[in-house]
């Protein structure tokens, strides 16, 4: 835990909205906690570069096709040639969150009191900054990957993830799958939780894919307090997850925030996006970075999220890099 001159949890549970860091970021308004991970936490985690070797966090464009959510789908790539000796390309129905991705700060609005900072609703639209991904991609994101294996956990437990029908993922977890690897979660880390579920997914015959989807099915965390309580005491700078959308669907019935965010049916999206300012990272591949740790026992990493920069997206693919 740290020992900043930050609010502890307890205290923003205090403000209005409950559980809210508006104000604390002052000196970098729009990129959450994000901020977290400044100067100090970069420059020590590329000293402990020390192999040169190099990971991709990002799956293809494409490799969720169709996507879990029924709403987008994967692009269409058009090669486009104004005469022989020239090539150009567009994609075709580009959804940003698609595949692997971060969610923006403007993905989610705290219902009854508006988008994270109190920023106003008719500044979230195409083409305005505030609380755009673009705010990580001018200064990206980076510092110390952590990578939790919580399916290693759980297996080593013979309580393995079903992914067919969406376990549930606890902060006990969290904890334990920490003490199992030797390691700490430092301030301003970026947590890579491995649950297997992206890589189960991809891998899925159709039938099986098709009856997740319909179902809306997907292993994720329960929806608690106790995961936003566990995010900002540990400062961390970025969650993600190699899940569809770090919780648990479909919500559990004892949701803590079936109250405050009926219009997602108890998601806590709104919770740690809208009100804490929450970094979310979705469907990442953590596949060769997890097999690197198993084989070296080494599991952090420098890490690198540089979104696109669309000024006012909503969210983006990763771009992101590990390096040790």
């Amino acid at each position: 835990m740290s020992n900043d001159a930050y609010p502890s949890y307890d205290e923003l549970l205090a403000r209005t909205p409950s559980g809210a860091s508006w104000g604390v970021f002052a000196e970098t308004p729009g990129r959450g906690m994000a901020s977290f991970a400044g100067a100090e936490q970069v420059a020590a985690a590329a000293a402990s570069v020390s192999r040169g070797r190099v990971f991709n966090l990002d799956h293809a464009l494409d490799a969720f096709d169709p996507p879990m959510a029924r709403a987008r789908k994967a692009p269409e790539h058009e090669i486009l040639s104004a005469h022989a000796e020239s090539r150009d390309d567009v994609l075709h129905e580009f959804f940003l969150q698609a595949t692997s991705q971060v969610d923006g700060l403007r993905h989610r609005r705290a219902s009854g009191y508006g988008f994270y900072d109190g920023v106003p609703d008719d500044a979230i639209r195409a083409g305005r900054p505030e609380l755009g991904v673009q705010e990580w991609a001018e200064r990206p994101i980076a510092g110390r990957g952590l990578l939790l294996d919580v399916a290693g956990l759980l297996a080593e437990r013979g309580e393995p993830l079903e992914h067919r029908d969406g376990s549930v993922l606890e902060v006990e977890h969290l904890d334990a799958a920490c003490e199992r690897q030797g390691v700490d979660v430092r301030s301003g880390d970026i947590v890579m939780v491995h649950s297997g579920w992206a890589r189960w997914f991809i891998d899925a015959p159709n039938q099986l894919r098709d009856e997740v989807r319909s179902r809306r099915r997907a292993t994720g965390f329960r929806q608690s307090r106790e995961l936003a309580r566990w995010l900002w005491e540990h400062r961390v700078a970025a969650f993600v997850t190699d899940t569809f959308a770090v919780e648990v669907l479909p919500v559990v019935p004892d949701s803590d925030f079936l109250e405050s965010a009926p219009e997602d049916q108890g998601m806590m999206h709104q919770e740690l996006i809208a009100k804490l300012g929450a970094v979310l990272g979705e469907l990442w591949n953590l596949d060769e970075l997890l097999q690197d740790s198993l084989e070296t026992g080494r599991w952090d990493a420098l890490c690198v999220i540089k979104p696109l920069n669309l000024v006012g997206g909503v969210g983006s693919p990763p771009n992101a890099t590990a390096m040790r």
